[in-house]
């Protein structure tokens, strides 16, 4: 191997620490992923057999896991992961993958048969994103046509497990379908190079996937890791808040049901 002079060792060290200090972000005046005081994983089948109790102690708050995708496919580890996380004292939300080729109402009917309405839980999220890599359904809808069909969803993931749901998205997807619509709605952001604000202005989001690359205790590999958009007193007053929304449809739903029988 040939040696570099000192000076342009000096050099190329001094970017190395440059770069690994940015972790890849392009704007240093913009809050980082590190900035934030409270922070998460999201999680497949592809994180395995995770450790839930490691995670815990690591100091992550929150998990989003996968449940379903379309209307015929439920992750392999979400029972696992369903019940794990809980008994670890995660507070975990599902999430339903959006399959553009089936009708929505199809895909919210496969959701709820197969993600239990745990009033503990975190809202459902619905993720709405392009798969030009899927072998089965990579076309992209019309914008009119992808809105009515979260409509549908968003709907129905609210009647039945009384949480507004939590929308998570991409850059394209925004761009193409959910600019100045679904305002109302949690955003779970996906932003790997920048802050937020590079990538979708001034849309107010609650979540933010900066990385695909992140470690966390207990699980192996790669897992994907967020952050809420607030402080501890924030994110405690937003999960009350959601919890408080999930009793209130419960009490709600058991009055109904009581009165039915009468």
């Amino acid at each position: 191997m040939r040696h570099l002079p000192s000076s342009l060792l000096a050099l190329a060290l001094m970017f190395l620490v440059a770069g690994c200090a940015g972790g890849g972000f392009v704007d240093d005046a913009l809050p980082r992923p590190t900035d934030f005081e409270v922070h998460g994983i999201d999680v497949s089948k592809y994180q395995g057999d995770i450790d839930w109790d490691s995670v815990r102690a690591s100091g992550v708050r929150f998990a989003w896991i996968k449940a379903t995708e379309g209307g015929d496919h439920v992750d392999d580890k979400f029972a696992r992961n369903w019940a794990a996380a809980k008994a670890a004292g995660v507070p975990r939300g599902a999430y339903h993958f959006a399959y553009w080729c089936r009708p929505m109402e199809q895909q919210a009917s496969w959701f709820t048969a197969n993600v239990p309405n745990d009033p503990d839980a975190l809202p459902p999220v619905l993720d709405v994103e392009w798969n030009g890599q899927s072998k089965t359904c990579a076309k992209r809808v019309p914008r009119e046509v992808a809105i009515v069909q979260m409509k549908i969803i968003l709907a129905a993931m609210e009647r039945a497990y009384g949480k507004k749901p939590v929308i998570y998205t991409a850059v394209d997807f925004h761009r193409d379908v959910m600019q100045g619509e679904f305002t109302d709605y949690p955003i779970w952001v996906r932003s790997v190079k920048s802050h937020p604000s590079v990538k979708y202005g001034a849309r107010h989001w609650h979540f933010w996937q900066h990385t695909a690359e992140g470690h966390v205790p207990g699980i192996r590999g790669y897992v994907d890791r967020n952050a809420f958009n607030g402080t501890v007193k924030e994110w405690q007053a937003w999960l009350a808040d959601v919890m408080s929304s999930g009793s209130h449809a419960a009490t709600e739903g058991a009055g109904a049901a009581t009165q039915a029988r009468l």
